[in-house]
């Protein structure tokens, strides 16, 4: 069959040039690419080119390229040419290599490769016609809305403040969200780095479906890491009126992901790990919770123990604004451009799906939430109990997904730490993937040695879904407890089988909260984790507010609850460790990691010595 230019090709380099514009990382003149077409393309072996071009335009402007459509003749069965070229980025006289137009020259090459392989295993389809990104915005002017007419008096009456209200449960915060969908009017836009094909995925898909047959516009941003055996789900649903399914860093493959992984393996390996759920530019939900039945408590395997926040004020424009910039960056593609279209029968089996989601047993405990929550009745009200305070969203910026230069000027952690300040007299930390690495030990070690109580709640060994990470950890115990630092490890649910799913992870009761609070005063909510993965890899989100109420609840936490639902790791005269478990008829004392077999012990002891630690 037919080698055609993946269309992904196309839309990508025409967004990776309107991102280059939009961030002023660099002011394009002209990129040019030249798809390969094999021996029958022509004399160089190339098709016709698709040319971008702004001139005389300052940097900064919004652009979105005009780019020539074009076809290519059909190849035999063995393509020829491989390469592909953009060129001619320059920053006032000189010319660049900027890590945009090196990102379009990996999806050029990698594309065609794939391409390749595709055609010659008989997996080849005509392309659909090509189309461009369109560039969209959070939607303003809603203050007529349900949600805008409660919120509006609200945040008039506490100007520059935002108002906070704490999701530690997890029905609540599926309740939340879902109540915050069936109350939209004008808006939802999400984004996440998983939703799940489970109970409470499909209930939420069910909903922005509602939403959108209502007239509601809906704007679905997923990484694309997680969504293998979604993309006839998600083609339907981009498929309705009202509904656009973007997904971030796409895989370049849809059969066989793994070939995505084997041919750009560095691009893979940056991640969107950003979660925000923000309805008519109202009320946002910010947090540590990805979409799907561990996070909201209807596993049978690992159960996370989270935390989100749901924000209104100030706080939900600076949501708003920062999904714009991911939905627009170059790494959000319409699914439109990479899965099949969905047909009527596709939808109607969605449908369908919905309603038997709905009816199975598992689904009652979420559909009676639903009926019994009252958060959103109470918003509405203007009965909701919020704390009016500051507060200020952090995050990433998409082009970190795209950089090979170590930017910190695209980081969250740097813009964190500058917000929160160095700790005076406590910090309470809680990271289910806590890896410190050397500098952030010497942090550590500094705070505890200057008179700073410092205390940090992870994952223990036993109650892991990531032993890779724990093994990070592990071998910066010993350091950290010597300088005085309190380290806890949450414990794994009574009644799991130690092990759990072997090496890889643990089926139990896991912590997935990723917040901090420093001095009493202040508290940080998000996805960002306190490793080197979030750090330099994945982008991230959160909300550093002053918020005592916060700080004191996570502090008064680690005094009464910590210690039942945790072990506390110790550390002997001769620097051997330890671990306690505080037991209502004693303690008693573990000399290895508890409740973890000799066989996973042994496995982090490997995973520790291989130089893995940066990419964990």
């Amino acid at each position: 069959m037919p080698l055609r230019p993946p269309k992904l090709v196309q839309v990508l380099v025409e967004e990776i040039a309107e991102d280059v514009f939009r961030h002023d990382v660099v002011v394009v003149q002209e990129a040019v690419v030249r798809l390969p077409v094999g021996r029958n393309g022509g004399e160089d072996g190339t098709g016709r080119e698709a040319v971008a071009r702004r001139q005389g335009a300052a940097p900064g402007v919004d652009f979105v390229p005009r780019v020539q459509a074009f076809e290519v003749d059909p190849v035999g069965s063995r393509p020829g040419i491989r390469e592909g070229r953009v060129w001619r980025a320059r920053r006032g006289a000189a010319a660049l290599g900027s890590a945009p137009m090196r990102y379009a020259l990996d999806i050029v090459r990698t594309q065609t490769r794939l391409a390749a392989l595709a055609c010659m295993a008989g997996a080849c389809a005509s392309p659909r016609p090509l189309e461009v990104k369109a560039v969209t915005h959070a939607l303003e002017n809603t203050g007529e809305t349900r949600l805008g007419r409660a919120a509006t008096p609200l945040v008039a009456a506490h100007p520059s403040r935002a108002g906070i209200h704490a999701l530690p449960h997890p029905l609540g915060a599926f309740a939340a969200r879902a109540l915050l969908a069936d109350a939209a009017e004008r808006t939802i836009d999400a984004q996440y780095y998983m939703w799940h094909g489970d109970i409470t995925g499909f209930l939420l898909f069910e909903k922005l479906w509602n939403a959108a047959a209502r007239g509601v516009r809906v704007r679905l941003l997923v990484d694309d890491n997680n969504t293998a055996g979604l993309d006839e789900t998600l083609a339907a649903l981009d498929s309705q009126p009202n509904v656009e399914v973007r997904l971030y860093n796409p895989l370049t493959h849809r059969r066989v992901r793994a070939l995505s992984y084997a041919l750009s393996p560095r691009r893979m390996n940056h991640r969107m790990h950003n979660k925000s759920f923000t309805v008519d530019a109202q009320a946002t939900v910010v947090g540590g919770r990805n979409v799907g039945d561990e996070y909201f408590g209807a596993g049978r395997g690992t159960v996370f123990t989270d935390l989100d926040v749901l924000g209104l004020g100030p706080v939900v424009s600076e949501v708003s604004a920062e999904f714009d910039r991911y939905w627009n960056s170059p790494s959000a593609v319409p699914a439109s451009a990479l899965l099949p279209p969905a047909g009527a029968d596709d939808v109607r089996r969605l449908e369908s799906r919905f309603a038997s989601v709905r009816a199975e047993t598992e689904a009652e405990e979420y559909l009676r939430a639903l009926r019994e929550t009252t958060l959103v009745q109470e918003l509405l009200g203007n009965r909701l109990t919020l704390e009016w305070t500051r507060a200020q969203l952090v995050c990433d910026d998409p082009a970190k997904t795209l950089d090979t230069g170590h930017r910190d000027d695209l980081l969250l952690l740097p813009k964190m730490l500058e917000l929160v300040g160095r700790p005076a007299k406590t910090i309470d930390l809680v990271s289910p993937y806590f890896v410190p690495m050397q500098h952030g030990t010497a942090v550590f070690q500094d705070l505890a040695r200057s008179g700073v109580r410092v205390r940090v709640l992870t994952n223990s060994l036993a109650a892991t879904d990531v032993t890779a990470v724990h093994a990070g950890y592990a071998k910066r115990r010993a350091a950290l407890l010597e300088a005085g630092v309190q380290l806890f490890e949450l414990k794994r649910a009574p009644g799991d089988v130690a092990g759990g799913r072997g090496p890889a992870g643990s089926s139990s009761a896991s912590l997935h909260a990723k917040t901090f609070a420093v001095d009493g005063a202040k508290a940080f909510v998000g996805s960002f984790n306190f490793d080197p993965r979030s750090a330099r890899l994945n982008t991230e989100m959160g909300l550093v507010i002053d918020s005592p109420d916060l700080a004191r609840g996570l502090a008064e936490w680690f005094d009464t609850q910590v210690p039942l639902r945790a072990y506390e790791v110790k550390r002997a005269g001769d620097g051997r460790l330890y671990w306690i478990e505080r037991r209502a008829s004693g303690d008693k004392r573990y000399d290895t990691d508890p409740g973890a077999g000799f066989f996973r012990r042994a496995w982090v002891g490997f995973l520790s010595i291989l130089p893995i630690e940066r990419e964990l």
